[in-house]
């Protein structure tokens, strides 16, 4: 496996990689086992293997969220290699945005719903990286978990939209045994949190509407910020101990 810190060096790199089939998946690293199950699908579908780390500013609209984001890339790096991965792009941030934020990606239509509404540029900032990326890593498939499933919308969206020739592969959520979806933000919480944490995933699966389902978490101890459903699904975002958790279920 092959790491990859400069923008530069990886574009030489991948002028001179040959494959049938390159699959890529993208990751902001603090990897659990939900990464590693895109990996491993990645790895069984694909003849190379390419997986990005690079936590990624402009998705961040409270600073302090982007400073509390984890980061492990050692340990990130031990796994990924374990996985079978053959090229690793992990760049610096004044490295992947050399004359900054100045092209973006702005969704449009609608008025913004869920992730839209209350992170304001953070769909713009995920749609922006995640072309960027695309671009440098130039993939026959790259790989997403459902459990960003407004995001996982979006990226196939736009790919379609700019006739970019890359399937969007979309892999279920992995949760625990308790039924807490993986997430790098579930190292902040305590294993209490982590306990208690579960019962959003029962709260959007057993109650009958999105309103009771926020009732039931309020009464829980969970700040709520949105309980909505779309697109066959019921998606929701909500806070405990000061961490931010989203989860979807289909309906």
């Amino acid at each position: 496996m092959q790491v990859w810190d400069s923008v530069a060096r990886w574009q030489g790199r991948r002028s001179v990689l040959r494959a049938l089939t390159v699959g890529f998946v993208p990751t902001m690293g603090a990897l659990h086992r939900g990464h590693a199950s895109l990996v491993e699908r990645c790895r069984a579908e694909n003849d190379l293997v390419i997986v990005s780390i690079f936590v990624n500013p402009t998705q961040f609209n409270d600073p302090r969220d982007l400073d509390r984001y984890p980061r492990t890339l050692d340990s990130d790096l031990a796994l990924l290699e374990s996985l079978g991965v053959d090229e690793v792009l992990a760049p610096s941030a004044v490295d992947f945005y050399p004359h900054g934020y100045r092209y973006r990606v702005e969704p449009s239509g609608s008025a913004p719903i869920m992730e839209s509404a209350h992170r304001p540029g953070f769909m713009q900032g995920v749609l922006t990286v995640v072309m960027k990326l695309l671009n440098l890593v130039r993939p026959h498939r790259a790989y997403f978990g459902e459990k960003d499933f407004q995001q996982l919308r979006s990226v196939a969206e736009m790919v379609e939209e700019f006739f970019i020739p890359i399937e969007i592969v979309a892999c279920p959520t992995v949760r625990a045994a308790s039924g807490l979806a993986e997430s790098s933000r579930n190292a902040r919480l305590s294993p209490g949190g982590r306990e208690k944490a579960a019962a959003l995933h029962r709260a959007l699966i057993e109650s009958p509407t999105p309103e009771e389902a926020r009732r039931v978490l309020e009464a829980a101890g969970f700040g709520v910020e949105y309980v909505e459903e779309h697109w066959g699904r019921r998606l929701a975002a909500v806070f405990l101990e000061g961490v931010r958790l989203i989860d979807n279920v289909p309906r």
